[in-house]
């Protein structure tokens, strides 16, 4: 049985098995205790019946005044635990946390390498908005798609025709990999990420 339930300061003694994995960015202590100490509601675990750290997600709600989204720091599995949903659920908690606070979408940046959770963020609704190049540090550094998602839960529109953000500067993007269908209408475009 999984037991989904908030990150607590202990959890980072014991979650090694996650965080060993090629794909999994890994951050310095302080970094996960200002997440656990500003956005706790965003920072979940899936734990297994025996006390083990099956994965983890770790987000925030970013914006000003009333235009506010969720964001997706990081979501990892450990391997032995792949392919059982549980990537699925913890997607569902941040985005729920997310429309409870009113936020306009969900935003999360992915290597462009990492095929199955490209895959999994388009079943589950995302599209792709941009590439921010050599996002990811490494040898060499790893490009990164910006995706979003508009969901039904926390927008009332339609993702964007391709035309809206086909351009972008020069230092940071390529450009739009994936858009919307041409018949999407009803979209708040002044709701929709902000191209700095």
């Amino acid at each position: 049985m999984t037991t989904l339930r908030p990150f607590r300061c202990e959890d980072m003694f014991h979650f090694n098995n996650v965080n060993l994995d090629p794909l999994t960015e890994t951050y310095g202590l302080s970094f996960y205790l200002q997440y656990l100490a500003h956005w706790p509601e965003y920072f979940q675990v899936a734990e297994s019946s025996s006390g083990v750290i099956m994965g983890y997600i770790m987000g925030k709600a970013e914006g000003h005044g009333e235009n506010w989204h969720g964001h997706v720091t990081a979501l990892t599995v450990a391997p032995e635990y792949r392919r059982l949903g549980l990537a699925k659920q913890l997607m569902a908690i941040l985005e729920d946390i997310s429309e409870k606070k009113r936020c306009y979408f969900v935003d999360l940046f992915v290597r462009v390498s990492n095929v199955v959770a490209i895959t999994m963020y388009k079943k589950l609704g995302y599209i792709v908005y941009r590439t921010v190049l050599q996002y990811y540090s490494g040898d060499p550094d790893e490009d990164a798609y910006g995706g979003w998602l508009e969901h039904e839960k926390l927008l009332v529109a339609s993702p964007p025709d391709c035309s809206a953000h086909a351009q972008f500067p020069p230092h940071w993007s390529k450009g739009v990999l994936v858009c919307g269908r041409p018949d999407w209408t009803g979209l708040n475009r002044s709701r929709l990420p902000r191209k700095t």
